[in-house]
């Protein structure tokens, strides 16, 4: 059986809360034991210092997020778990990632596109505020990823473009360099759950709504009290449409309760017996688990060695992998460049190329791209793959296709149509001469 990589990576910014451990801990640690599946989980505390100035509380993050995963049951014996700044192996290849991707790609991102959209909207400069670390962020992930040649990264809708730009890099490395590294995968789990917040909203520590994972039974009493709910009477039939109660239990429960509650919601349970349900639910589940995080939490040198062990072997694989690519380059000793007797490679030229992916809209959309990373095409959204993938090539064919398939084609600021022609051009003289 082949193995298949899987990475995740958790930014050691805030403390772990329900919604983080349905959404990500729990189905993550499940699939950790699945056969066939090699597991890498990291703290990201380097991309962490993107967003946050507070070293106390990265820290005391990174502390409370590692307890939280080993309390849910992740075996360090079983996967992967290390500390990404404890691996140097990740900015030096960031460095080498750096030197293959185009401004124009990164230019692109979505963090960095919000952040100049927001000041473009309250009338600042495009770039103010903006760190060179923000800019800079995908590639930092794109090497994360890279490094240990996953093959699936399992990511919410939101986080597909970085996914995107990592097999960008890594294409654009291997063009250059020959076949180093995997190109990885968007792994998107639909049915994993998003759960509301105290407010109705998003569970999120944006929305300062959330409910910590390990909260005291009476913290957790307290937190679940405070939930937002109807001015419905007891007696009074409630819906479970909308209900922030109802959709935390059923996360937590069965079927069969969530049946039980959904039938006590139609017969008009009070809302504070339903607010007892929940909590007796949920500290059912999690009690077991904070037993073992009170533990950890107050036993900081138990993690450090579990993360220090956990580096090691992410190095065990990281610095030869280090070594190859530093070779491929050209950063060689200077013995190794005078034994060699191999006549150097031609330099390869770099040629535009396509690139169809799939957008959070459920549509899929191709972007034609330059060498040097400036967006030539940008297609509308087509109903199925298999669509996108015969308009390129149409496209690589030549001829009229640009003028017929322009009702497709959304206009790119800056760029003329010879540019277009010309690239086509250049790919398909390529296309002949292999």
């Amino acid at each position: 059986m082949s193995t298949t990589r899987f990475l995740t990576g958790i930014t050691t910014t805030g403390t772990p809360h329900l919604g983080n451990f349905v959404g990500s801990i729990r189905p993550s640690v499940a699939a950790s034991l699945t056969p066939g599946v090699q597991s890498f989980y990291f703290l990201a505390d380097y991309h962490a210092l993107i967003k946050c100035e507070d070293p106390v509380r990265i820290q005391r993050s990174t502390l409370e997020i590692a307890a939280s995963w080993l309390a849910a049951g992740l075996n360090p014996e079983k996967v992967t778990f290390y500390r990404q700044s404890d691996i140097p192996e990740i900015p030096e290849l960031t460095w080498l990632l750096t030197c293959v991707t185009g401004k124009g790609v990164l230019n692109r991102a979505h963090a960095y596109k919000a952040s100049v959209d927001k000041n473009t909207a309250a009338e600042r400069d495009a770039d103010d505020g903006v760190t060179a670390g923000l800019f800079m962020y995908p590639v930092l992930m794109g090497a994360d990823i890279l490094m240990f040649k996953a093959h699936k990264v399992p990511v919410g809708r939101d986080q597909i473009q970085h996914i995107e730009m990592a097999r960008d890099m890594a294409a654009s490395f291997n063009h250059l360099y020959g076949e180093h590294f995997v190109l990885p995968e968007a792994a998107i789990d639909d049915h994993v759950a998003t759960l509301p917040g105290l407010d109705g909203r998003k569970m999120s520590k944006s929305y300062d709504n959330t409910i910590p994972l390990f909260s005291s039974r009476e913290q957790l009493k307290k937190l679940i009290g405070g939930i937002l709910t109807d001015s419905r009477a007891p007696g009074e039939p409630k819906e479970v449409e909308g209900s922030a109660l109802f959709q935390i239990y059923q996360a937590f429960a069965t079927e069969a309760e969530t049946a039980a509650l959904r039938q006590q919601y139609a017969d008009g349970i009070a809302w504070g017996d339903a607010k007892q349900l929940l909590l007796e639910r949920v500290d059912q589940v999690i009690a077991p688990m904070r037993a073992h995080y009170d533990e950890l939490i107050n036993n900081p040198a138990r993690i450090e060695t579990t993360l220090l062990a956990g580096a090691e072997r992410a190095r065990a694989l990281a610095t030869p992998f280090i070594r190859e690519l530093r070779s491929a380059v050209g950063l060689r000793t200077l013995v190794q460049a005078g034994s060699t007797t191999k006549a150097p490679k031609a330099t390869k030229v770099a040629l535009p190329s396509f690139k169809q992916y799939r957008e959070a809209d459920g549509k899929f959309y191709f972007k034609f791209v330059a060498a040097d990373g400036r967006l030539l095409l940008q297609s509308t959204g087509f109903d199925a793959p298999k669509d996108a993938g015969q308009a390129i090539a149409q496209l690589q064919k030549g001829g009229d296709a640009l003028q017929a398939l322009a009702p497709r084609l959304a206009p790119v600021e800056g760029v003329e149509a010879a540019d277009v022609a010309a690239a086509l051009q250049a790919l398909a003289e390529a296309a002949a001469a292999s």
